[in-house]
């Protein structure tokens, strides 16, 4: 036989059930606009029918609900759409940054623009062509000097500017390293505080939202993988434990473990390549001196996008030569740009200087004597030397001595005689020489290896390549920004709150909490009637 006040149990146990779920629903709606807040509900669980099942149950017709409770207060989200907002965000911070540095790569470039080294070059090759009109003409001369300083100089700015953007490349890396490993310190903690909360039976919901907050952080400084490992002790079905978080390349393929269920690894960029790029990155204990224990990456062979890839790519790195898989040579975006400017630099450099030295300047008409005086040299070597140059080249102190230095005659060999010719032979109006120095821009050299090609033709290519490449970057930036908003905004769909949901299920708890409150006045109304009311006929 049932209890006299079963009635009364069952409807407080459905005012404290709806009173959950209104307090629910104020968290959800005062954290409407909280960053990472992932909408709670509660789960409704009916309490134990009665009679129980035994031998000495009471026979009755059937068993009687009891009432409600609250289960559990759990979060409304769905695990697929993170993982794949954690693809597509790794991917856009990978592009991001490739198109941020080609876009400081191409605002120093210039090009096409009428302070860009094509001008610069043109107008040094129109101020040749105006002093091949007039040899003797000082002012052409001096105009010559000039253009050729102003060669030099957009060498050495174009090849500075471009050093000292590789130079914040490498404070980027440094930033985003730390960044990435304070987040891995925090989800560290968060997985200590979930271990000692969900052995307990309870959802620690808030501590789920900041670390998926951090871990969503994470995905887009490298590619990560995503396990959960069990808390055990007393926990409810629906926790989801401790996370564990694996470097992954782009084929899924696992590089190392960032976060265990106990521990977590820094990540290290070693710029031990040549010329100071990055050669390998490590991961290791905190503060763990014994560096045998890190596990390290060779960078060329680490297939994982992520910003922090996409720094270390535009900074530059240590691969194996292409020609000579023996040896190592220095890659990157920007170390690539500074090695065609070098390239460009002193290729012309050398051949300028050749035909310079076999004509004959004003001055050595005079002296009658045969010098040979470069128009370019070198201001950290005695003879050119090809890395770096490009931020070295000068006019020569000759050169910058005298403009009766500038070689105009006709010198070199004598095709007749096949023997030197004499300076006190050549005239001061010849100008030979200056129509061979114009001609060097349009010349084919061998600016690469087995691909020869004029001055303006190879710069347009090293031009036309880098804007293709930057097109490509901002392409994908538009590409990537655009698949992560969709599916940020099916997660958002999930878990956000909607007021307008919110405000319907709080009349819904609240009209729900009020037919409880009156089904204990229905009680009480039918104990009043059997207290006071019944047994007193006659009276």
């Amino acid at each position: 036989m049932s209890s006299t006040f079963m009635g009364l149990e069952t409807a407080r146990r459905g005012m404290m059930a709806q009173q959950s779920a209104l307090y629910t629903t104020g968290q959800n709606v005062s954290n409407a606009s909280t960053p990472g807040y992932s909408r709670q509900r509660v789960n409704f669980v009916q309490t134990e029918a009665y009679p129980s099942i035994g031998m000495n149950r009471e026979q009755i017709p059937g068993q009687m609900g009891t009432g409600v409770k609250a289960g559990s207060i759990q979060r409304v989200r769905e695990g697929f759409l993170d993982v794949q907002y954690r693809g597509e965000n790794n991917k856009l911070g990978y592009w991001q940054s490739q198109a941020d540095s080609l876009g400081k790569m191409e605002s120093i470039m210039n090009e096409p623009s009428d302070s860009g080294l094509a001008n610069t070059m043109d107008q040094f090759w129109q101020s040749l062509q105006d002093l091949s009109v007039d040899a003797t003409n000082s002012g052409a001369r001096s105009v010559v000097r000039q253009r050729g300083e102003a060669v030099a100089d957009t060498f050495n700015y174009l090849s500075n500017s471009l050093s000292s953007i590789q130079k914040d490349q490498k404070s980027q890396i440094d930033v985003t390293v730390k960044e990435a490993n304070s987040v891995l310190n925090q989800l560290n903690k968060i997985n200590e505080q979930i271990g000692g909360v969900e052995p307990n039976g309870y959802l620690p919901n808030d501590l789920y939202d900041e670390r998926d907050r951090l871990i969503d952080q994470l995905s887009s400084l490298v590619n990560v993988k995503v396990d959960y490992v069990k808390t055990g002790g007393n926990s409810d079905p629906k926790v989801e434990g401790k996370a564990v978080i694996k470097l992954v390349d782009d084929n899924g393929s696992e590089l190392g473990t960032l976060l265990s269920d106990s521990n977590y690894k820094e990540l290290k960029v070693n710029y031990d390549g040549v010329s100071n790029t990055v050669k390998t990155i490590k991961l290791g204990d905190p503060g763990e001196m014994d560096e045998t224990k890190d596990t390290s990456l060779d960078f060329s062979q680490m297939n994982s996008s992520g910003k922090l890839k996409g720094l270390i790519e535009s900074y530059g790195y240590e691969k194996k030569d292409v020609t000579d898989p023996t040896k190592t040579v220095a890659a990157g975006t920007y170390n690539d740009m500074l090695g065609e400017l070098d390239r460009l630099a002193f290729t012309f450099a050398n051949e300028f200087n050749k035909v310079h030295e076999d004509g004959f300047s004003p001055n050595e008409i005079s002296n009658k004597t045969s010098e040979k005086i470069d128009f370019f040299s070198d201001s950290g070597n005695v003879t050119i030397s090809q890395s770096g140059f490009a931020s070295r080249i000068q006019i020569s102190k000759d050169i910058k001595d005298s403009l009766d230095n500038i070689a105009t005659a006709e010198g070199g060999i004598d095709p007749l005689t096949n023997l030197p010719r004499d300076p006190a032979n050549a005239t001061l109006g010849d100008a030979t020489n200056v129509s061979a120095l114009a001609n060097v821009i349009n010349e084919k050299l061998n600016y690469k290896t087995n691909e020869k090609s004029d001055f303006r033709n190879y710069y347009q290519n090293v031009i036309g390549a880098m804007g293709v490449m930057s097109q490509e970057a901002t392409r994908l930036t538009q590409n990537s920004t655009s698949l992560q908003q969709a599916v940020d905004e099916k997660r958002q769909s999930v878990s956000s709150v909607s007021l307008d949901e919110e405000m319907t299920n709080m009349i819904q708890f609240q009209q729900a909490y009020n037919a409880s409150a009156r089904m204990i006045t229905m009680q009480d109304e039918l104990l009043d009637k059997i207290i006071n009311g019944m047994g007193t006929g006659g009276r």
